[in-house]
């Protein structure tokens, strides 16, 4: 699932696709180590535009607690989007897109793990 908020439009704040892959990176060079190297076989990827209108990343693939092997699905990793257009549409300058990006990632690496939208919510990552 991916982030849906309930937020206004603040205006688009001007990151190049070059910039916003470079603070996906930042985003999961800062997630615990021990959390890293837990992935398995994931793919973060970056895209101007969600395939529907309010997500802000999206994770497409089976989290681990509901795998029966590894590599269950035919072998081809996890994806975990993070879209540029919409981070910056409600962000009111550069360091909110920072924070942003960090809790898209966050959100979604715990997809990856089986963590559901309501214990995300419940732990104030929602």
């Amino acid at each position: 699932m991916g982030v849906i908020r309930n937020w206004k439009y603040l205006g688009v704040v001007a990151v190049s696709a070059e910039r916003f892959e470079e603070l996906v990176d930042l985003a999961l060079d800062a997630l615990p180590v021990e959390l890293e190297a837990a992935m398995e076989n994931v793919a973060v990827l970056v895209a101007d535009d969600p395939p529907e209108p309010g997500l802000l990343g999206l994770y497409d693939g089976v989290p681990l607690t509901e795998r029966a092997y590894y590599g269950q699905g035919g072998g081809l990793p996890d994806r975990i989007w993070v879209y540029r257009r919409p981070i910056c549409e409600i962000c009111a300058d550069e360091d909110e897109v920072v924070d942003e990006v960090y809790v898209t990632v966050v959100h979604e690496v715990a997809h990856h793990f089986g963590i559901d939208d309501h214990r995300l919510e419940e732990l104030g990552w929602a």
